[in-house]
């Protein structure tokens, strides 16, 4: 009897630690979201499926917030073999060994791709199709890209759980979000993660963050984004803060067609018209408001 209690101990032990690996995660989600169109240009370039190089970029960056992939731009956790660029040391198999690092994510996705490219061991991957992202899993591990005896199976697991094998059929990509991967990271600060919503582009300021350093990061005019905010280029920001960047637009989602969005404490036209990514002249008109308008808890307001 006390054998028989200890191995169904084992057996839940087991099974919680599985769904553990297999439960979602917010972090990871951001990370898809930041570069499913980099994957998705990677792979109408070189033929990696998208799947596969989002997956790996998970396990590989944890998320992107590994050591390597902050301070040294590397996702994939390649070493320095036949590399003469920059290199990030860390001890891994060896003390103290040398990874590849990278001016910007985006020269670590593409040199991802050109490493399996060029390495003859991955060769008959390319013979599978780029839907057939568990071949590529398997290939992978039997090629010997991780040590990891599970390597395949967690990368199937993100796959499945994320549903990145939907990128796999992607015909085109959002070129405004993968050319934000090409920037430098400054200072050694991921980049900003950049949402899109009421088909517009933005993204929640950082402590520190000023429209002059979202700017140069995004590679916008500051100018241009303080005036798409309604703002003053040399206002301060705060921080989680929603920016806009591009002009936003005269009305919410058609999904707003028959709602009213009611006044809660704290909020003025401004914070609701950045809130939907309306401009603020559009907010006051549609309710038959002006600027005078003195906002009150309760107030009913129409966004379209």
């Amino acid at each position: 009897m006390k054998r028989r209690v200890m191995m169904m101990a084992v057996l839940w032990t087991v099974l919680a630690a599985g769904w553990a690996q297999s439960k979602w995660n917010a972090r990871y989600q951001q990370y898809i979201d930041q570069y499913k169109d980099c994957a998705i240009e990677q792979m109408l370039k070189w033929k990696v499926p998208a799947s596969i190089t989002l997956a790996q970029g998970l396990l590989e960056s944890g998320a992107g917030q590994s050591r390597l992939a902050v301070q040294g731009n590397n996702h994939f956790g390649i070493k320095c073999h036949g590399w003469t660029g920059a290199g990030i040391y860390q001890d891994d198999d060896h003390n103290g060994e040398c990874f590849r690092a990278y001016n910007s994510p985006f020269e670590s996705f593409e040199d991802h791709s050109r490493f399996l490219v060029g390495g003859q061991r991955y060769q008959g991957l390319f013979k599978l199709k780029t839907t057939d992202y568990k071949g590529w899993a398997r290939g992978l591990k039997a090629a010997g890209y991780a040590t990891n005896p599970q390597y395949a199976d967690r990368l199937i697991d993100l796959i499945q759980l994320y549903k990145l094998y939907e990128y796999d059929k992607a015909k085109s990509y959002d070129h405004f979000m993968n050319d934000h991967t090409r920037d430098r990271q400054v200072g050694g600060q991921p980049l900003h993660l950049i949402r899109i919503y009421n088909d517009n582009y933005y993204i929640c300021a950082r402590r520190g963050d000023t429209f002059r350093s979202i700017g140069e990061e995004i590679g916008i005019s500051y100018k241009k984004i303080a005036k798409y905010n309604e703002r003053d280029k040399d206002d301060a920001l705060e921080e989680g803060e929603i920016v806009w960047l591009k002009k936003k637009q005269k009305r919410a989602p058609k999904q707003y067609k028959d709602y009213l969005h009611y006044v809660r404490p704290g909020e003025s036209m401004y914070s609701i018209a950045q809130k939907y990514g309306i401009r603020l002249k559009s907010l006051y008109k549609m309710n038959d408001k002006g600027p005078d308008y003195t906002l009150s808890v309760g107030d009913a307001l129409r966004l379209r």
